[in-house]
């Protein structure tokens, strides 16, 4: 069984205290350094500090891989101080999501108020609960009630302004893939310290519904390999079938507003209807979800489906909360803490009573495919921003043994009841 450890304290006192090249990957999400619904700890330049991820290099052994999320406007300035740490950045991936509330500030409106003057023409309506939050999904994050009304522009300079704003509407999370170099060449590093290399096949987009009985030449969805099938090894054959799609640099929630980015351009089948699992599509539908799996159309070859990317929903109520059936729900605002962040604002994320009132709670399975994707068998995962736990509790559910570093107790004891019921659930 895995096992896992969660040091209480700040994580540039704890890392020294770990052993040179003992860790096997590192998957992390610090702060965004953005000041999240004003806390503190959003906001102290630690995603920056080189000697953080200093301390991260020396603890990981060489050739192993560190992923860590950023936010949109401040990755840069994150992935700068780990290549300054002496990564190597080797890619960046994204986290695409549908589910992002503008924080755009309307000009108009402003230009009005200064001048004292207060809209009376509405000139339209919006109903808010059109779609309630699913918190099944976790998809809609607009979840207040009552109209919303649109009102004209009363001066002349706001008319001027009508329609700017100030900011766009958040979709995704930019996460930096990075390596501590190889010792000698990449064979010579995998052998001498099990590690170096991405898990491509265990990482694999699960393709289902392709007809290989009667294939001869075939390309694969690599677009490298070609299959002769003529009567030859039917078990490489079958384990091919198996394999999936080649893992992207690119995941995403699973939401209609992201399934819409990827128009049906065509399927590889000249634009005819096909037919998978049991349904028949045409080249302009874009949902190729069948329950929580990601599943690819019967081709190959198309290329308008976002089932060729990973796909995982955000955090539910049930993976936030699995494990924690015995706390109590509370407000993160309401917390005993120096960061008060209170208010009745349904936007304000930390208004929701919760049992993990952790704000910014990343999907297990999302956590599960990043460490599988850099962590060799039976190997430690170290996550020096521990937060609830989700690292931890997707690290030991992998059979990956976890180390993690946190500065709040109570996320800790939240933690620790999340990562004990996932070690459960695996016996």
């Amino acid at each position: 069984m895995p096992t896992f450890k969660i040091h209480h304290g700040s994580n540039l006192d704890i890392l020294p205290t770990l052993p040179d090249n003992s860790i096997d990957s590192i998957v992390t999400d610090p702060p965004y350094e953005l000041g999240f619904m004003g806390k503190s700890w959003d906001s102290t330049g630690i995603a920056y500090n080189v000697e953080l991820w200093k301390q991260c290099f020396r603890v990981l052994k060489h050739g192993g891989h560190l992923i860590s999320f950023g936010g949109s406007r401040t990755y840069h300035r994150m992935a700068v101080a780990i290549e300054d740490a002496g990564f190597e950045i080797r890619d960046q991936m994204m986290w695409v999501y549908g589910s992002g509330f503008p924080k755009s500030h309307n000009i108009s409106k402003a230009l009005d108020k200064n001048a004292g003057v207060k809209r009376t023409e509405v000139i339209g309506i919006r109903e808010r609960n059109v779609k309630p939050f699913d918190d099944a999904n976790g998809w809609n994050s607009n979840n207040t009630t009552g109209n919303y009304e649109y009102t004209a522009p009363a001066t002349p300079e706001a008319k001027q302004w009508d329609g700017w704003g100030t900011a766009l509407k958040p979709a995704h999370e930019p996460i930096v893939l990075a390596r501590k170099p190889i010792d000698g060449t990449i064979a010579d590093n995998v052998l001498k310290w099990g590690v170096g290399g991405l898990n491509i096949d265990g990482c694999r987009v699960e393709a289902l519904g392709e007809n290989f009985d009667n294939v001869k030449d075939r390309t694969d969805m690599t677009g490298k390999l070609t299959i002769h099938h003529e009567g030859g090894n039917l078990e490489a054959l079958d384990k091919l079938k198996r394999l999936g799609r080649f893992p992207a640099n690119f995941m995403h929630d699973g939401s209609q507003e992201v399934l819409d980015l990827f128009p049906n351009s065509g399927n590889g089948n000249g634009g005819e209807p096909y037919n998978y699992a049991g349904r028949e599509y045409s080249n302009k539908e874009t949902s190729m979800f069948n329950g929580d799996k990601p599943q690819a159309p019967s081709n190959f070859n198309d290329s308008g489906s976002a089932a060729r990317f990973f796909y995982c929903p955000k955090a539910n109520k049930k993976d936030r909360d699995e494990g924690c059936e015995d706390f109590d729900e509370r407000r993160e605002s309401d917390r005993p803490s120096d960061d008060k962040v209170g208010g009745d604002n349904p936007r304000n994320r930390s208004n929701t009573p919760r049992k993990n009132s952790h704000p910014t709670v990343k999907p297990t399975e999302l956590m599960r495919y990043l460490c599988r994707l850099i962590t060799p068998p039976n190997g430690t995962v170290l996550d020096p921003f521990n937060g609830s736990g989700s690292t931890g509790k997707a690290s030991v559910m992998e059979g990956f043994n976890y180390i993690g570093i946190e500065l709040d107790e109570d996320y800790i004891k939240i933690s620790e009841a999340r990562i004990n019921a996932s070690l459960t659930l695996k016996k």
